[in-house]
């Protein structure tokens, strides 16, 4: 059964592990540490000890911004991401946000689908926005909660 938490600090090294996995171009390790010590919102979902997905948002006065998601591909489409996308939804009404703001890979479908499920809407178009060696536009998205 999965559990939710707060991410601590004994769980970055883990969960960094899991961004180099499910990310086709991941956060440095200097801006994944520096996001959780910087005070960004951050939970792990949890199959007995071992953590199977993360997320991360930051919250500014009453719009909250999904930074990063990602769970291990043996563990997708099994509820996981379901319960770390309400439970963040949840957090963010909780603490005060009316509006929750996206950016995502335009060719990433699977993800654009799964906000999609949420009732995220699209935006606008960022071209070029995503670099390096897997370049690509951001899709913009918004949920009203």
């Amino acid at each position: 059964m999965f559990k939710i938490s707060l991410m601590d600090f004994s769980n970055l090294e883990e969960a960094y592990k899991i961004e180099l996995e499910a990310n086709p171009s991941p956060w440095s390790k200097d801006n994944f540490f520096s996001s959780f010590e910087v005070g960004h919102n951050s939970i792990v979902c949890k199959e007995d000890k071992k953590i199977i997905g993360f997320l991360i948002f930051s919250l500014i006065k009453k719009e909250s911004h999904l930074l990063n998601i990602a769970v291990l591909e043996d563990w997708q489409r099994r509820g996981s991401g379901q319960m770390l996308m309400d439970t963040f939804i949840k957090q963010s009404k909780v603490l005060g946000a009316d509006k929750i703001y996206l950016e995502v890979r335009s060719k990433n479908l699977k993800a654009i689908n799964f906000y999609k499920k949420y009732k995220f809407v699209k935006d606008a178009i960022r071209s070029n926005y995503y670099t390096g060696n897997n370049p690509d536009d951001a899709v913009l998205m918004s949920l009203d909660i």
